[in-house]
């Protein structure tokens, strides 16, 4: 029988980007019908300092359960504890590697492989540019595990790439594009924040 709410787990990590997931959590918090369980890693905490005017505390109370780093006994550290998924907004390329891995030695990599081994969706926002052939391949092995790791087919990395055709005027409304495509992939999809593209047919045989 499905949990109501669902329970989906958010991670931030040390990448550049720790908006993504503070404006997720924001987003699911507006939405409602979800519970949030986030864990934020000692790097996530620097950056998200770093980058944002939010404290790790403001963050911390977005959501309904905050968890330590280190604390692998918590509930998300077992298969027995139903979830809706996991998110790792932002996705640094330690976090990526260790989930690729299977090197579950924080709370966030042993999240993150319950979910890969119990089928549960994880999403990976995957920040980093340029991407050398390593980073690839660990894309390509987690998306074969049943990782989520855009483009890939069903299971896929999301990289936080803007889309333009939506004609974006301010940082939020790229930012917002894509929690909305992160929640799209989770089934949890909130109106407004992915425009639909209707084509473009007026000008296809210019």
């Amino acid at each position: 029988m499905p949990l109501s709410p669902p329970r989906l787990v958010v991670a931030i990590t040390g990448a550049s980007g720790s908006i993504y997931g503070i404006r997720l959590l924001e987003v699911l918090r507006e939405r409602g019908g979800v519970e949030t369980h986030l864990v934020i890693s000692p790097a996530g905490r620097r950056t998200l300092a770093h980058e944002t005017d939010y404290t790790v505390e403001q963050v911390e109370e977005l959501a309904d359960v905050v968890y330590g780093y280190r604390d692998v006994g918590a509930p998300l550290a077992s298969g027995s504890f139903p979830t809706a998924g996991m998110v790792v907004c932002p996705c640094s390329i330690r976090t990526l590697s260790a989930l690729a891995l299977s090197l579950a030695d924080n709370l966030i990599t042993r999240a993150g492989d319950v979910c890969l081994k119990e089928g549960r969706p994880l999403v990976c926002v995957v920040r980093e540019t340029p991407l050398h052939l390593g980073h690839l391949k660990l894309m390509a092995r987690l998306a074969e595990i049943g990782g989520v790791v855009l483009p890939f087919v069903e299971q896929h990395v999301l990289p936080p790439a803007p889309a333009f055709y939506a004609r974006p005027r301010t940082v939020e409304e790229i930012v917002d594009h894509t929690v909305g495509r992160i929640l799209q992939r989770l089934g949890m999809p909130v109106p407004g924040l992915v425009p639909e593209w209707r084509g473009d047919s007026a000008r296809a045989d210019r």
